[in-house]
């Protein structure tokens, strides 16, 4: 039974130390290697997820419009070349005229490809929350969690119409205001993106983190962990785009640097979400709270132990 770490509750003042813990925790687990794993899948993932996400939003929103949005922000995230080659993907992907059953497969492959990176998500949160799947976990776990991965595709396509909605119902709302505080719209403007971005992204991290692992958690700690996630990844977006922007690491690798630019910034966004996901652990760990496996997983010891002992030195 998985006991009390401390009966404390959060204060302002324990996240320098919170934040340090995590530090060493995330290091130790070797967040390195676990979003070059999760990149690597997100590339052969990125062309069903898109097809699927523009599909869906599409039938609300419009397709065209709905993949107009979508390059506007791979480009201002990566950058024109790899928009660009990102439009070409899925020209290619819908593309062509086939048979009954190249079209039943063509699906199957799109839903199986578009879960294939939360899938491994969910593996890599797993580990940073030292679980792991019962050996003797069966065919019927594995088609469960394909289709829990492809609920998130459609969360993520739910998330984006809002966001869409959103970002109009603003607009309009921008150009009323214009009319009466014009200096001050620009502010505006500025603070209530950064709003929506970080409200949005914590709902996501929220759900990835309560759904995706084979854990127990309750929402209190899962949303603490989903908007210091959040926050570090909207500033994390901010500093990626300046990098590639000035830095263009891509330009090195030829015709490959776009798909170089996605795995890279797939890569280090996967550090902040990780970094996120043992925010969440150390928290839940020191303030008694837990996260615990559900019946289809067991506990890892080794790491639980380690981070006593470390509890117990500061403590002495």
């Amino acid at each position: 039974m998985e006991k009390p770490a401390s009966s404390n509750r959060f204060a302002i003042r324990d996240l320098p130390s919170l934040l340090k813990e995590t530090f060493k925790a995330w290091n130790d687990d070797d967040p390195w290697r676990l979003s070059a794993v999760v990149a690597y899948y997100a590339i052969l993932s990125l062309p069903a997820l898109l097809i699927i996400i523009i599909n869906t939003v599409g039938a609300v929103w419009g397709e065209d419009i709905v993949q107009g949005k979508l390059t506007d922000e791979i480009s201002s995230a990566l950058g024109n070349d790899a928009a660009e080659s990102i439009q070409s993907i899925i020209a290619n992907t819908r593309g062509g005229n086939q048979s009954t059953i190249s079209t039943i497969i063509g699906i199957a492959t799109l839903l199986f490809g578009a879960t294939g990176i939360f899938y491994h998500l969910q593996l890599s949160l797993n580990q940073i929350w030292d679980i792991k799947v019962r050996p003797k976990s069966n065919i019927k776990k594995l088609i469960f969690d394909r289709a829990r991965s492809f609920g998130f595709v459609l969360v993520i396509g739910f998330l984006l119409l809002v966001s869409f909605i959103l970002t109009t119902a603003i607009s309009a709302l921008n150009n009323y205001i214009s009319f009466i505080w014009a200096d001050a719209l620009v502010y505006l403007s500025f603070v209530t993106d950064i709003i929506l971005s970080v409200g949005i992204i914590s709902v996501l991290f929220a759900l990835m983190f309560k759904y995706l692992p084979d854990a127990q958690i309750r929402w209190k700690t899962v949303w603490k962990g989903a908007i210091i996630t959040a926050c570090l990844f909207v500033l994390g977006k901010f500093l990626l785009g300046l990098y590639f922007g000035k830095a263009d690491p891509g330009s090195t690798y030829g015709a490959a640097g776009s798909v170089i630019l996605i795995l890279l910034w797939v890569s280090y966004s996967c550090l902040i979400l990780f970094f996120g996901a043992e925010f969440t652990f150390i928290y839940a760990k020191r303030y008694g709270i837990g996260i615990k496996p559900n019946s289809n997983a067991v506990r890892v010891e080794q790491k639980e132990i380690t981070l006593d002992d470390d509890s117990v030195n500061s403590e002495k």
